[in-house]
């Protein structure tokens, strides 16, 4: 079963970057995107979901929220991403 992705983004952030490249390291490329430089109305959205953060990103893995770049990372550095992304990710590391 594939993960549910939802990250708040913007195009300019580099750490929006840095979160998609370390979703796409782990065989995942397929996720929902909202950016808030072209839709403002979901910032008020993001700001609830997330707790009250207002900064980019802000992911969510089936409806759990992670966090920013900084929290994905650091979740996987535990060793606690890939059990989020299930399959897709496993699959990745079995092929290396």
């Amino acid at each position: 079963m594939k993960p549910e992705i939802e990250l708040y983004t913007m195009g300019h952030c580099p750490f929006c970057r840095a979160a998609k490249n370390l979703l796409r390291s782990k065989g995942i490329t397929d996720w929902s995107e909202i950016d808030l430089e072209i839709e403002h109305s979901y910032r008020n959205e993001m700001i609830a979901r997330s707790g009250g953060r207002k900064t980019v990103p802000q992911i969510f893995i089936n409806g759990q929220h992670i966090g920013g770049s900084d929290d994905l990372h650091t979740l996987d550095a535990r060793g606690g991403l890939d059990p989020l992304l299930g399959p897709a990710s496993n699959q990745l590391k079995q092929a290396l």
